[in-house]
């Protein structure tokens, strides 16, 4: 594998070997971070996610007025409680929409108007899934047309709502229950599909009162939140390309220790299970409500899977790995119900598709999926990240089992997740 300052060229690979620790999940660090600073005293945060976007939070906290600072390998928090103070110039959010959207929670309850921006691909992303509620709410709020950022939001009193959510979305859900701590009455949030329920775990571990219905939560306001130590598991979704990687040559072995082991995001694991990969949990624990474990994947013959319904949802963040594999499965894999691929970090099921196309593979693109034939010899070549961090990963993976090199140009992109990424594989792979 060689490296320039944004094109990475990957070289077949014959196994896997190893053992990893993976920084802080996404996820999590996210809202532990944004609760830490509208809580009382001081949260510490060790393992925090050391990705671009999370560090996007970091970075609008301390324009509103959080102190912060990284200490002994772990982000300490000032907690100010509920009330930032006005920004002096508009909020960048950078390339993650996670921040836009969970701030967006927290701002529509302050005494202030603020702008939040971001880079050209977040510019792209819809935000009227958080406008509306928060605007129900009596917050206001402007964009640009369709729902696009920037937003202006004016923070009001707000009050409490019962609200459905449209398109499933654990953003969405964690923005109105923020919101919620600032509302008078009771905010009710009601999801047609389960999704990751870090969030209202994150509510609970701060202290805060969230009430579970069904597929109903329920949160009161004016709850007061408390500062918290932690460790953050390793990011499960980065642990995807990882097991992956392995999945494509029998008889590897990768190790992963401190492992996000959320009922909500473990689906991965059972999904190559049923594929062929042998994973077996060592030890787990919990902290603060969040499972964390110790796991060993072993390669096997991959054979194919269908991914729809809850799966589609559940899986959103792993699914371009997996139709990055597909090729080399038995069977191969169709995606259904995944539609939301589309107002990613990029059109995920486009680049999957231009890029298998590209490697010699057979796809079937469709709107809301793709269908990869399984049993396919792909080979080396010059693909894009299309400015999309999981897109520039997964294609690494694919690539290990090519025949030739294969060059990925803007692999810089990884820095948003997982700013390690490609010398962390290259130290687990042999040849």
């Amino acid at each position: 594998m060689s490296f320039s300052s944004s094109t990475v060229v990957i070289r077949p690979a014959r196994g896997i070997a190893g053992s990893v620790r993976l920084p802080g999940d996404k996820s999590i660090s996210h809202r532990y971070a944004i609760l830490g600073a509208i809580a009382e005293g001081k949260t510490r945060l060790a393992n925090f996610s050391t990705g671009a976007d999370c560090a996007s939070t970091l970075g609008c906290l301390r324009s509103l007025g959080v102190q912060w600072e990284q200490r002994d390998g772990a982000i300490v928090i000032d907690g100010r409680g509920p009330a930032f103070s006005a920004p002096h110039q508009a909020l960048d959010c950078g390339n993650s929409g996670s921040t836009m959207r969970m701030m967006s929670g927290v701002l529509a309850g302050q005494s202030f108007s603020c702008e939040l921006m971001g880079d050209e691909s977040l510019s792209r992303r819809p935000m009227a899934r958080i406008i509306t509620p928060l605007e129900e709410m009596g917050a206001k709020i402007s964009s640009e047309a369709g729902g696009k950022p920037p937003l202006h939001i004016t923070g009001s009193a707000l009050r409490g709502i019962s609200y459905e959510t449209p398109v499933p979305s654990a953003q969405v859900k964690t923005s109105l229950l923020f919101a919620g701590l600032y509302a008078e009455g009771r905010t009710r949030v009601t999801e047609a599909i389960r999704t990751r329920d870090h969030g209202e775990i994150a509510l609970r571990a701060f202290g805060a009162h969230v009430e579970q219905q069904g597929k109903t939560l329920a949160i009161a306001g004016g709850q007061k939140l408390n500062g918290i130590e932690a460790v953050i598991p390793g990011d499960i979704s980065s642990a995807a390309f990882f097991l992956c990687a392995a999945g494509l040559f029998p008889g590897s072995k990768i190790v992963f220790d401190s492992l996000l082991m959320n009922p909500t995001r473990a689906r991965l694991l059972d999904v190559l299970m049923q594929m062929g990969i042998k994973i077996s949990v060592i030890e787990m624990e919990e902290n603060h409500g969040e499972l964390a474990g110790t796991i060993q994947a072993i390669g096997g013959v991959l054979t194919g899977a269908t991914i729809s319904g809850t799966d589609s949802a559940a899986l959103i963040d792993e699914i371009p790995v997996l139709a990055a594999i597909a090729p080399y499965t038995s069977t191969g894999i169709e995606i259904r119900d995944a539609r939301e691929l589309r107002v990613k970090e990029s059109d995920r099921i486009a680049a999957v598709a231009t890029n298998l196309r590209k490697m010699g593979a057979e796809v079937e693109e469709q709107e809301d999926g793709l269908k990869i034939p399984g049993g396919q010899k792909l080979h080396g070549a010059e693909l894009d990240s299309f400015g999309d961090h999981r897109i520039a990963m997964a294609f690494a993976v694919a690539a290990l089992r090519a025949d030739g090199e294969t060059q990925i140009n803007n692999a810089d992109a990884a820095v948003i997740s997982y700013p390690a990424f490609f010398e962390t594989l290259e130290g687990l792979v042999q040849r």
